[in-house]
């Protein structure tokens, strides 16, 4: 995987204002395919850079959740360990942002949306830092602030995830509570 491009000043100041990270799943989280068991049980693989990625935002103090469409034991199981929400079968991803925003008191500007399909526009329009995995599709990609270079699968949420915390500062901080043999 190639380093990322250097991120611009106007990429700093809206990764800077996040304090609720939102993820999609499916082609975000995963690389977007759907495996079924003979029972019609579904499967889900997803990279552990991303879940740590994901638990050093949440210890970074911002709140993260999984929105997806699909009602998905695996998406609930995933979140659930990394200590982070899930929203399943959820048919207007954007009103569940919106209604996360009035949870936590913030405006949709202080929010990070990562998405790749058309599923993903409202919300990625709405928000203040919109980013899209290096394979989203074509229109989806054109309404993000950001692209990774990784797919989504393969380290894509960490790239965003890594991001938002040199961008607020927490870096040094959370690699020092690492050395220092505090979990993070």
């Amino acid at each position: 995987m190639d380093a990322p491009a250097p991120a611009s000043a106007d990429l700093l100041a809206r990764a800077a204002r996040v304090r609720l990270a939102c993820f999609d799943v499916d082609g975000t989280l995963t690389d977007g395919r759907l495996h079924f068991d003979a029972q019609g049980g579904e499967m889900k693989a997803f990279h552990v850079h991303d879940g740590q990625g994901l638990v050093l935002l949440r210890k970074a103090g911002i709140r993260v959740a999984l929105i997806t469409a699909r009602a998905s034991a695996a998406v609930e199981r995933r979140a659930a360990e990394l200590g982070i929400d899930a929203f399943c079968a959820v048919a207007d991803k954007l009103a569940r942002v919106e209604a996360l925003c009035v949870e936590a008191g913030i405006g949709l500007d202080e929010v990070v949306f990562m998405g790749d399909d058309l599923p993903d526009l409202a919300p990625m329009r709405a928000v203040g830092l919109a980013v899209a995995p290096a394979n989203a599709h074509a229109w989806t990609a054109a309404e993000a602030h950001w692209r990774t270079n990784a797919r989504g699968g393969e380290g894509a949420a960490r790239e965003l995830c890594d991001l938002v915390l040199t961008a607020q500062g927490a870096v040094d901080g959370l690699l020092q509570a690492r050395v220092d043999g505090r979990r993070a």
